[in-house]
């Protein structure tokens, strides 16, 4: 039989590359001769640096850079010198799992590590930048990231601000003139996760800024810093205010996607989608037996645009079923069996501690898709 494992990383216990080795060892656990073929995906979040640079054969590069919280990080990048290319991933500069939840201040945090690594990588000489975004702790506006590249932000008073969400809700005027012209001659492509806009009651601020240290009170201000914000960036950008407050994937990363948008020219794509068109996924699927897919928490938000859904709707078209695994699987998974997956299957046992499954993600991974098979394998 010939598989194809194409799963997204299991949240603070797999990457992408350990998920789809798990997955594979559960199969030959069954039958040792079955053909597996292993593509491990990314949709603009965490482990996108390491399935893109592993699909375009590129290398892996380490950079010390800011933190979001002023504090100096390790951060992991990607280059392809084949094709001039860089991978740059926001998680690893400006990522919500750098800052304990004690001391998360969504106003303080800044996304200046992912402009040095942007810097790094113009450096390199990358004609094309990639960029992941998802999994930040941050919501200024992607001000951080612009003032690292050079860029300066003014009160009314003409005084700079400081590279966070606090500044960003101060700025009334953005000096695009210090940005390395070379920046001009770069294509910027946003690998993002989500389609919400900068603003309003699907914006930044109200969807996700609580899950990164904002009170109730916090929302409602970012929100009206973020369209400020908005205007500015429509100022000094290639973009009109409706395109940078409207266009899905704006609001990412705490409006970084606005600033990438309307300063350095960037287009959106699927983070997904792009990986799976580098690899030539159809072809891969075709004449599969299966495909397995998987990441951390499987719900119904899965099935609008998240990366196993993304997979099980490519294999879908070349005619190859979809088995999602995760390690918790809401109720409401159920709504997208069939027409989804052909099954969605829950690796960790609810009994046990969430710490202990998430250390065990590998052995509870490769168990189960073996059950799976095995089950399969004998109707």
């Amino acid at each position: 039989m010939r598989f194809v494992v194409a799963p997204d990383s299991f949240k603070e216990s797999l990457t992408s590359v350990e998920a789809a080795a798990a997955m594979a060892a559960g199969i030959h656990d069954v039958d040792p001769a079955a053909e597996v073929v292993a593509v491990p995906i990314a949709d603009g979040g965490e482990g996108t640096v390491l399935a893109l640079t592993s699909a375009l054969g590129g290398e892996l590069r380490t950079t010390t850079v800011t933190g979001p919280d002023g504090t100096p990080v390790d951060a992991t990048w990607g280059l392809v010198p084949s094709t001039s290319t860089a991978v740059v991933e926001l998680a690893e500069a400006a990522g919500i799992h750098l800052v304990p939840t004690e001391r998360r201040n969504i106003w303080a945090a800044g996304t200046a590590g992912v402009g040095e690594l942007l810097d790094h990588a113009l450096d390199a000489g990358a004609a094309t930048v990639i960029v992941g975004l998802g999994g930040s702790v941050t919501n200024d506006g992607g001000l951080g990231l612009l003032h690292a590249l050079g860029a300066r932000a003014v009160d009314g008073d003409g005084e700079e601000v400081t590279p966070d969400a606090a500044g960003m809700a101060r700025a009334s005027r953005l000096d695009t003139s210090g940005l390395d012209p070379g920046w001009k001659e770069v294509e910027v492509v946003i690998a993002g996760d989500v389609t919400n806009p900068l603003c309003g009651p699907t914006g930044a601020a109200a969807v996700f800024a609580p899950q990164k240290g904002a009170t109730p009170e916090d929302v409602r201000p970012l929100d009206e810093a973020l369209g400020r914000w908005a205007q500015v960036l429509a100022d000094h950008g290639d973009s009109d205010l409706a395109e940078v407050r409207e266009t899905p994937g704006a609001g990412a990363a705490g409006g970084t996607g606005a600033a990438l948008l309307a300063v350095l020219g960037a287009r959106m794509e699927s983070g997904a989608d792009l990986l799976l068109d580098l690899v030539g996924f159809p072809e891969v699927c075709r004449g599969a037996d299966l495909v397995l897919t998987g990441e951390g928490s499987v719900d119904v938000q899965t099935g609008h645009g998240k990366a196993p859904a993304v997979v099980a709707a490519s294999a879908a078209r070349e005619g190859v079923a979809t088995v999602a695994f995760a390690g918790k699987v809401s109720a409401s998974a159920s709504d997208l069996v069939p027409e989804v997956f052909r099954a969605v299957v829950q690796i960790s046992d609810p009994a046990v501690p969430v710490k202990v499954s998430l250390e065990r993600g590998a052995k509870n991974l490769r168990v189960n898709v073996a059950d799976y098979i095995r089950k399969e394998t004998q109707e």
